[in-house]
C-alpha cells in the first residue's frame, strides 16, 4: 500500500492511495487498486492538472509492479468527476462494482 501526494511547496494539493494486490490468476501478476483521490476544489478544474498527474504517476506505479489491472471505485456521480476519470485513463463501464458493508 502506498500513498501518493502532489505538493505545492509545503502544500498538499491532491493525494491518491494505491494498493497492490498478491494474486493467483493471470499468471500470479497482482492487479491495484486506488481509493481515496482527493484534490481541494480550489485547484479542480483550473487545467494545472493535479489529480491527472497524481493518477498517472500512481498507474506507472502499479505497471512497474507489473499489475494486469487497476480498479478505482468512486461513490461520485457527477458528470465532471467521471469524466476526470475517463480522461485519466479509466473505463465508466468496465467492470461491475459490489460493496459490502458491515452490520450495524
Amino acid at each position: 500500500m502506498q500513498y501518493f501526494g502532489g505538493w505545492d511547496g509545503v502544500q498538499l494539493i491532491s493525494s491518491c492511495m494505491l494498493t497492490i494486490i498478491p494474486n493467483l490468476t493471470r499468471a500470479c501478476r497482482p492487479f491495484g487498486v486506488i481509493e481515496n483521490v482527493v484534490t481541494p476544489s480550489a485547484y479542480r478544474g483550473q487545467g494545472r492538472g493535479w489529480g491527472r498527474a497524481l493518477l498517472q504517476h500512481a498507474l506507472a506505479h502499479a505497471w512497474q509492479a507489473r499489475c494486469y489491472k487497476v480498479m478505482l471505485m468512486t461513490g461520485r456521480k457527477d458528470e465532471n468527476t467521471l469524466r476526470f476519470y475517463e480522461q485519466s485513463g479509466f473505463e465508466r463501464h468496465g467492470q461491475q462494482a459490489f460493496v459490502a458493508r458491515p452490520p450495524q
